[in-house]
């Protein structure tokens, strides 16, 4: 057998890099919001179900966050059920809302689950009606305009999620959850997952999305920014559009208890290990004045 030494030295000095950011996050949780082109690419999601397993093995704690708007659209297209937007946000009926439900919490959570413990994890699928891990309230569009089954997390109770945690398990959470008198409300992954976060405080909230984080006006990355920095560039126009959203989850997480979010580009392979056992990491890191 030909030994590829310049390949295991390569590999050895990635694991010697990595050493230090492996003490510094074992035993903490991780909460990660999976969507996007990450969740399309057969190979992104492959590799991303191997990446969470890592994670595993060497001590840190995933929670894992999916969205699924494309795969909702999808489905209501192959139905015939017609929907739209208000700024954003899909106006949901109780019919879309039985396809989102179906969507999320089935074929899509499963997949996911199933990518993971094909990996050599041991994922267990829930979303937040189990146990009444969220309760959420009804959301308005930022006009005011009536979204149906749109919901926002009221309350968090992060101790069913522990409980997995403590038994080594991987939680993998659809974006659903009921409302105090027991509707269904299809929620913002985004959303969702820094409510997540917040209520375990968990030690990083990683957002995956389709751009490579918050950019300055020379298309540079961004590294690290606090609440006074963000207020900055929101104020000049560097950030904006889609941008705006996801730092503001980003934001609350931190201020509720999470203890740094970071904004990563999950179309670039294995973002998530680039971010944590790099030294210059792979995105924006987010963190409130008081972290």
């Amino acid at each position: 057998m030909t030994i590829d030494k310049a390949n295991l030295q390569r590999k050895a000095a990635t694991l010697i890099e990595a050493l230090p950011f492996l003490r510094k996050y074992n035993g903490k949780i991780f909460v990660i919001k999976f969507g996007g082109n990450a969740m399309i690419n057969d190979e992104l999601a492959a590799q991303f179900a191997q990446d969470v397993v890592l994670l595993k093995k060497v001590g840190i704690n995933p929670v894992i966050v999916h969205g699924g708007g494309p795969q909702i659209g999808e489905m209501l297209d192959k139905l015939g059920i017609e929907s739209h937007f208000e700024d954003g946000l899909r106006v949901t009926s109780k019919e879309t809302m039985e396809v989102a439900e179906m969507v999320l919490s089935g074929t899509l959570n499963k997949s996911i689950v199933a990518a993971i413990n094909a990996a050599g994890g041991n994922a267990v699928g829930l979303s937040g009606k189990d146990n009444q891990m969220v309760i959420a309230e009804k959301k308005l569009s930022d006009s005011g305009a009536d979204l149906g089954f749109v919901g926002s997390p009221k309350k968090v109770d992060a101790s069913g999620l522990k409980h997995f945690v403590e038994k080594d398990m991987i939680p993998v959470i659809a974006p659903i959850a009921a409302g105090e008198c027991g509707e269904t409300f299809n929620i913002n992954g985004d959303t969702m997952a820094g409510a997540v976060a917040a209520a375990l405080g968990a030690r990083r909230f990683l957002l995956l999305t389709d751009v490579a984080g918050v950019l300055n006006t020379d298309g540079e990355m961004l590294t690290d920014l606090n609440e006074a920095d963000i207020s900055a560039l929101i104020k000049d126009g560097t950030i904006k559009g889609g941008m705006l959203p996801k730092v503001a989850t980003c934001l609350e997480a931190t201020q509720n208890g999470a203890t740094a979010a970071v904004i990563l580009d999950g179309r670039e392979a294995h973002a998530i290990l680039l971010e944590l056992f790099t030294e210059h990491g792979a995105g924006t890191l987010i963190r409130s004045d008081d972290a």
